[in-house]
């Protein structure tokens, strides 16, 4: 069984960013990257079912530019057999990323797909669900629980009604959620192995010729910053601040 993982590059989850002095983006000329954490909670989902005897291959794929390629290294040192790298110095949408992934499906033909629930740079969450549509294929998002009985998919998803078990038969899409599984720590020794490991680069051109842009990006702003907190004196003062001031009361 194969399993394809696609992981993105992203500002590190402890970066805080801040938006360019002309407001056209975000200023991460200089920030640190890594993989997306949901992404890495994919990986060392696929790679646990691998060490568990139920699949045979773990495939790694990731979109963007050149150093897109040290986020798959970053993968294959946490287990995955081989990367592929769909290269693009473009801004895309999340329906271009799923024709991509979809294109990339078609081309590995995996038993099953597995991504993070969403990427923490643009919080879209809408990938996994526009690539099994593409594929005509199940999808299960935000997984807190997956288990693999052959060729049985049965996943355990955290609702505000409770805990919900879905199931499906493979082939299948799945989004991991945060407490599907903790990541590893990636070794020094299984990063230097990691590099010989094969990366395929693939022009994203040439999986999908239809990536145009469909929505305009106005502008980047930084939040407002949050005034000093005011210490109140007793209860009283607190209910007169909610209800003549805050008017919440």
């Amino acid at each position: 069984m194969k399993i394809l993982v696609a992981v993105k590059r992203v500002v590190d989850y402890n970066v805080k960013v801040h938006a360019l002095p002309d407001h056209s983006d975000v200023d991460i000329a200089s920030a640190k990257m890594s993989m997306n954490p949901f992404d890495e909670i994919a990986v060392e989902q696929a790679q646990r079912l691998k060490e568990a005897g139920k699949a045979d291959e773990v495939v790694v794929v990731s979109i963007g530019p050149a150093k897109t390629v040290d986020t798959l290294r970053v993968a294959m040192a946490m287990g995955a057999d081989r990367a592929l790298h769909i290269t693009t110095d473009e801004r895309l949408e999340p329906i271009a990323v799923a024709r991509l992934l979809a294109a990339v499906s078609r081309r590995e033909n995996p038993d099953l797909v597995l991504m993070g629930k969403q990427a923490i740079d643009n919080d879209a969450g809408q990938v996994p669900q526009m690539l099994s549509a593409m594929l005509d294929m199940p999808v299960a998002i935000n997984a807190s629980g997956l288990d693999l009985e052959g060729s049985r998919l049965t996943v355990l998803r955290e609702t505000d009604a409770g805990l919900l078990r879905v199931s499906a038969d493979l082939p299948a899409v799945v989004s991991a959620d945060l407490r599907l599984a903790e990541p590893r720590y990636v070794t020094l020794p299984n990063m230097m192995k990691a590099k010989k490991k094969p990366v395929e680069a693939i022009a994203a051109s040439e999986l999908e010729p239809n990536l145009a842009q469909s929505l305009q990006l106005v502008n980047v702003v930084d939040p407002p910053a949050r005034t000093a907190g005011v210490k109140l004196a007793n209860v009283d003062e607190l209910i007169d601040v909610l209800k003549n001031k805050a008017k919440v009361l």
